[in-house]
């Protein structure tokens, strides 16, 4: 399952999407993990010291091998240099999948270790001096869309995205790449605003949108996220003792996480399940075909000098199941491209994002097969 994290920046967002993949690590399900956001403290939140942070790869570095890998033979894309964010596949790409290895996971994403069950970390990596005032965020959050629509995932396997803040997701077409959207929101007015915002943008595209309000402090604060989001509403969160050890860097075991928000995090879970049964591979494919042409008439076969109209392949849909020419197979001559070997040197991060009151699970909608929790 395709999974994203929005919400406006302060939300709380990064914390609650690291507690979800820790959850879903610990029922020992298949996870890679994305840091989309502008501001990149997903590896702090899953426990990465400072220097261990700076030092992931950046997927936009590694740009050139993702697109000759995801390129593979197909005979519509002469070249990888004419491949841009939104290029889709087509018979003869290779074609990425959650548990497998390849030269791109080998060269951009690290295995962590969370309460000894491996996850598999990925970022876009943040801005550099050399970016500042020249380039856009968006072109290294494109290394993720191409990746999200090469990618084939099946039930009980995860990407969980964190992407950045406010309403930007929908400067490129990513936001439709989910099964569902976790957005997290705040029982204020401005909490609430990027919520209203999404749902306004993703009305006509079949977006997925399940809200967990965050930094609730009592009835009141559920009372109104109820009448501001109705249904959208999953499940509320507020303190938590493990969270805070967590931020000082002294987390416990996560068996230790509250047992009410364990439950909440089963919520997310069984949401994000309960949705593959909507799955529509075909509308997936269609939605990605119709963000390619808008972006090569708009921008990308000016930039190109081809016309990437004729990268669409009409008869190819993705979908579980269909063969890649790759798979996990090596690239071949992958070690000659720049980046190959990982990034060396990667601009540290400026410290670790306060992750303030985050904010523990508590009073969770219950999930139609669960018990509703009781109050101590």
């Amino acid at each position: 399952m395709k999974i994203a994290f929005v919400g406006k920046g302060g939300s709380g967002k990064t914390t609650l999407s690291s507690l979800f993949i820790r959850h879903l690590a610990a029922n020992e399900a298949p996870v890679v993990a994305v840091d989309a956001d502008i501001n990149q403290h997903l590896g702090a939140a899953l426990g990465l010291g400072e220097d261990e942070a700076a030092e992931l790869p950046a997927l936009g570095a590694h740009l050139p091998l993702i697109k000759e890998y995801l390129r593979g033979s197909n005979p519509r894309i002469a070249s990888a240099d004419t491949m841009i964010k939104t290029t889709p596949p087509g018979r003869g790409s290779r074609l990425l999948r959650i548990t497998e290895d390849n030269p791109v996971y080998a060269a951009c994403a690290r295995t962590l270790l969370l309460d000894g069950e491996p996850v598999r970390l990925m970022a876009t990596g943040p801005f550099t001096e050399a970016d500042l005032g020249v380039a856009c965020y968006h072109s290294k959050v494109g290394a993720v869309e191409l990746c999200l629509n090469h990618l084939v995932d099946g039930p009980d396997e995860y990407m969980v995205v964190d992407m950045t803040a406010g309403s930007d997701s929908f400067a490129s077409g990513m936001f439709t790449r989910f099964d569902v959207t976790f957005l997290v929101a705040e029982p204020t007015r401005k909490g609430v605003s990027v919520y209203r915002q999404y749902k306004e943008y993703a009305r006509d595209f079949g977006v997925s949108l399940k809200v967990i309000g965050n930094k609730v402090q009592g009835p009141e604060d559920i009372e109104f996220l109820q009448d501001e989001v109705g249904e959208d509403l999953l499940v509320t969160v507020g303190h938590s003792d493990w969270v805070r050890a967590m931020e000082k860097g002294r987390p416990a075991a996560f068996e230790l996480l509250e047992a009410t928000n364990r439950l909440a995090l089963q919520c997310l879970q069984d949401a994000a399940d309960d949705s593959y049964a909507h799955r529509d591979w075909e509308r997936y494919t269609e939605q990605m075909v119709r963000f390619h042409l808008k972006n090569a008439e708009s921008w990308g076969n000016a930039k190109t000098g081809v016309d990437l109209a004729d990268q669409v392949d009409p008869d190819f849909v993705l979908r579980e199941g269909v063969e890649a020419i790759g798979g996990a197979e090596g690239l071949e001559g992958a070690e000659g491209l720049e980046g190959a070997e990982g990034l060396e040197g990667a601009a540290a991060l400026e410290g670790a994002e306060a992750l303030e009151g985050v904010e523990a699970l508590v009073s969770p909608r219950p999930h139609p097969h669960q018990p509703a929790p009781q109050p101590a």
